[in-house]
């Protein structure tokens, strides 16, 4: 089984991201899919605010948010714990107070588990749901293949996830041309995609689904807040978190050139002219009667034709079987922010 290195971390500048998610901003591709009652899997949920939303929006269905890191968990049971405290009243309840404020939710638990080996039955779930995960992953063929394993015949697998390389932004900048630069070889000295929002598709048939809905849709960020909290969020993740030391070790990089890299950031986030969007792939596999059982067969497939998907493209990326930190996906290029 892969044991895969998380790009960027769980530092607080990550799961500030992370929790601003929610479904709307996230999984519109999925919402009008869902039903009250169904049974729902959030894979690599983080600290859980999309999670919650999709709960919503099936209730009263079990729903289960699992992450391979116990910590980030632990902030997502939190969360759980704290939305069941009662506010103290400011007065003396009514009858009119009696009624529910909220929108029931359904049974929602979070859990320590592993995409490529969950410890659930098969069709278990009417529906797994997995946003800007299979990105970080080694094998996302062999991932899907255990996520639909889970999915009851006829029910939904959701995956979205962003695309590096589709990002684009204004005014142009060398800081930023380098922050990309340098993430994607970090992703994939990793073994990870970082562009794996064009490659849904492909990946889910390389998986051996045939009944696949493609779709795309974006983040952008221009208002004067947006860009205030995107650029900051991103100044911060590049030189304080996980992503910054993974791009030091490889020798890409240095902290001082990561600061300017940083600064980059604020400078965009500063000019009035500033605008970005984030690309993202979406695919909805409707899981067949008679779904493929046959361990990691597609995935072997799928992985021996990597290379020469992405030959002669500048994709590069580890060969199954390197050990990820021993190739340079990048044809030697080393971070050039000063010039």
């Amino acid at each position: 089984m892969p044991d895969d290195r998380y790009t960027h971390g769980h530092e607080e500048p990550v799961l500030r991201s992370h929790s601003w998610r929610t479904a709307a901003n996230s999984a519109g591709y999925l919402l009008a899919h869902l039903r009250s009652g169904m049974s729902l899997l959030d894979v690599g949920c983080g600290p859980g605010s999309i999670t919650r939303d999709l709960a919503r929006a099936v209730a009263p269905g079990r729903v289960v948010g699992m992450d391979r890191d116990a910590g980030v968990i632990g902030i997502a049971n939190a969360e759980i714990a704290a939305d069941a405290v009662p506010a103290v009243p400011d007065a003396v309840p009514t009858v009119a107070d009696a009624a529910p404020t909220s929108t029931p939710t359904a049974p929602l638990t979070f859990e320590v588990a592993d995409v490529y080996d969950l410890p659930y039955d098969d069709g278990e779930f009417d529906v797994v749901h997995a946003h800007q995960v299979l990105q970080h992953l080694s094998d996302p063929v062999a991932a899907l293949i255990e996520m639909s394993r889970v999915t009851r015949p006829g029910g939904l697998v959701a995956v979205r996830d962003s695309d590096y390389a589709a990002i684009a932004w204004y005014p142009p900048s060398l800081g930023l041309d380098t922050w990309r630069r340098v993430y994607r070889t970090v992703a994939r000295a990793n073994g990870a995609e970082p562009d794996a929002g064009r490659h849904l598709l492909a990946w889910a048939h390389a998986a051996g689904f045939a009944d696949v809905t493609p779709s795309s849709s974006t983040w952008c960020f221009a208002t004067p807040s947006d860009r205030e909290w995107w650029g900051n969020l991103w100044a911060d993740r590049t030189a304080e978190t996980a992503f910054g030391r993974q791009a030091i070790d490889l020798g890409l990089t240095s902290q001082a050139r990561l600061e300017v890299v940083a600064e980059a950031w604020r400078n965009w986030a500063a000019d009035e002219d500033g605008w970005i969007v984030i690309v993202h792939g979406e695919i909805l596999i409707r899981v067949p009667e008679r779904p493929f059982r046959g361990g990691i067969a597609p995935s072997a497939k799928w992985w021996s034709q990597r290379g020469e998907l992405l030959a002669g493209v500048g994709a590069g990326g580890p060969t199954p079987g390197s050990a990820p930190g021993h190739s340079n996906p990048v044809g030697g290029q080393r971070d050039e922010v000063n010039g």
